[in-house]
């Protein structure tokens, strides 16, 4: 069995088709073919199945093409690891909470050092950051600190106070009950914080609204739309300009840090070690 084999499997895997699995690799399309078949013939199964609009994974298929992911990612690694001495190059692919007030100068003092890196920043809640990061969708993330599973490390990015903001009708926390919570998705950071205060201080809230954006959730309060828990380097100017006020919330719900997690069973490359370096930096 060559690794090309488990590449070519894996490629035709995620197109579904013979024919786009060739035109990827600027293969002609027999030799694909007799790739596969050989593959089968040394599992003594049938891989996929065949029909009019392509091809699927049998069960078995489905089977080998978790060991061949587990695979070719320990031979990257492998490759990566003897190369001690390379720069930065390749992909990077990181993901992101939306409120990492440091990551613009992270990222910039990062692509102006290494330029050989091909780096990419997705954005997302810190639950589904994690779950990408662990599934080896992400080289890494920043995420809202939370319990690190034990197969994450994480160094710390920053410290930061959440405030809980209204428009400026908002005076009490009785008016606060009444008002809808406008946040991200389940999985938040803060989301998940100001949940726990409303817990203990045996508030319900009437409404919760979803936003994919913290600029819409920012102009939809001040709107007086309802009530958000967000960083207070985020909305300092807008609570100088009088377009919301600050409501307090304890400090044992409104501090938080900002961690950035990797895998721990991975190779720490050039690409990603420099990474840290430059977070470490940039504190």
């Amino acid at each position: 069995m060559e690794f090309k084999d488990l590449e070519i499997f894996q490629l035709v895997a995620d197109k579904g088709t013979i024919t786009a699995a060739a035109n990827e690799l600027n293969y002609v399309q027999s030799n694909i073919t007799s790739r596969i078949r050989k593959l089968e013939a040394e599992m003594n199964t049938p891989l996929f199945n065949r029909h009019r609009r392509g091809m699927s994974l049998t069960p078995e298929g489905k089977k080998l093409l978790t060991y061949c992911k587990k695979i070719l990612l320990l031979t990257e690694e492998m490759k990566n690891a003897v190369q001690t001495n390379k720069e930065p190059s390749g992909k990077l692919e990181i993901g992101t909470i939306e409120t990492v007030i440091h990551l613009p100068k992270i990222l910039s003092s990062y692509i102006k050092k290494y330029k050989e890196v091909d780096l990419s920043v997705f954005t997302g809640v810190t639950d589904t950051l994690v779950e990408d990061v662990l599934h080896h969708k992400l080289d890494g993330a920043f995420i809202t600190e939370m319990d690190i599973y034990p197969d994450l490390v994480s160094h710390e990015v920053f410290e930061e106070d959440l405030v809980l903001i209204s428009d400026r009708s908002v005076t009490t926390l009785e008016d606060v009950k009444q008002e809808p919570i406008l946040c991200f998705s389940k999985g938040c950071g803060y989301r998940a914080r100001l949940a726990e205060w409303y817990k203990d201080q045996n508030i319900t809230p009437k409404k919760i609204m979803e936003f994919g954006t913290l600029e819409t959730i920012l102009r939809s309060t001040a709107m007086g739309l309802g009530v958000a828990f967000v960083p207070k380097s985020e909305v300092k100017q807008m609570e100088k300009e009088g377009l919301i006020q600050f409501h307090k919330v304890p400090e044992q719900y409104s501090k938080i840090r900002t961690v950035f997690i990797r895998r721990a069973d991975t190779y720490l490359s050039p690409t990603i070690e420099k990474f840290i370096e430059t977070i470490e930096s940039n504190k």
